[in-house]
């Protein structure tokens, strides 16, 4: 049975859709009070009128923007207990001519935005798990099976999910004993908005890998998220890989 967040915050990026939003709706229904932050506005204040949200628009690549809102995160809403970073971007395709646009924004948002949310949000977190009502705190960190299984024409994306599995698991160690708990999350094929910023020919491409099997929902990310974050004081989920059933790879 798990424990309700009653009288804790969580910060959820990426919540403009997909996995965040169904994520920030989990923590408020677990009684957290919820900062969702992305950067698109309207989405956030349309989800922030079903739950009760603080929005927060922001681009968490840009270092300024990522550290603001866990700053106004504390401010407003007086602590913080759990992060979920989720933001992300998947720019797939060949990197023979590649864009490099696309490279240098996924390691922006992938890797860098986990990076400043965690380094700015640890301080706040390890005072949350010493004196808040659960006597522990979370930090999940959304990956995904790229950060297992490297594959061709995904190697930018295989290096940024590889990076924030080592990221954690390093944190994880540092912070065990403060009753911190970092949490890694794999997902594999989910039916989210991913693939609609793929450029024309790979996101065709893309599809056809996944059109014969059942994708996840982002539903069921959220459930994992809300089963690790519930859990009492003294279990720690380190990592769950999540696969559609019919997923081989």
């Amino acid at each position: 049975m798990g424990e309700r967040l009653d009288g804790t915050v969580a910060l959820v990026t990426g919540a403009s859709s997909g996995i965040g939003e169904a994520a920030a709706r989990a923590l408020a229904r677990q009684g957290a009070k919820v900062a969702i932050a992305a950067r698109r506005r309207d989405r956030l204040e349309a989800l922030a009128g079903e739950i009760d949200a603080l929005v927060i628009e922001a681009d968490i690549g840009d270092r300024e923007q990522a550290v603001a809102a866990v700053r106004r995160t504390v401010d407003e809403l007086g602590r913080l207990d759990t992060v979920v970073n989720n933001a992300g971007v998947m720019l797939l395709g060949p990197a023979e001519e590649a864009p490099l646009d696309e490279w240098d924004e996924m390691v922006a948002i992938n890797v860098q935005g986990v990076l400043y949310v965690s380094h700015a949000a640890i301080e706040h977190l390890l005072a949350a798990a010493q004196d808040g009502p659960r006597r522990v705190a979370d930090l999940i960190n959304i990956s995904s099976v790229a950060g297992r299984v490297p594959r061709s024409g995904s190697g930018v994306y295989n290096l940024t999910k590889f990076g924030v599995g080592a990221f954690s698991e390093s944190l994880r160690q540092e912070f065990a004993d403060r009753h911190l708990r970092v949490s890694l999350v794999e997902p594999g094929a989910v039916a989210t908005e991913l693939t609609d910023h793929l450029r024309d020919g790979v996101r065709e491409t893309v599809r056809e890998r996944f059109r014969d099997i059942v994708r996840l929902e982002a539903d069921d990310i959220a459930d994992a998220i809300e089963y690790i974050v519930t859990r009492p004081a003294r279990v720690a989920v380190n990592e769950m890989l999540i696969r559609p059933t019919e997923q081989a790879w």
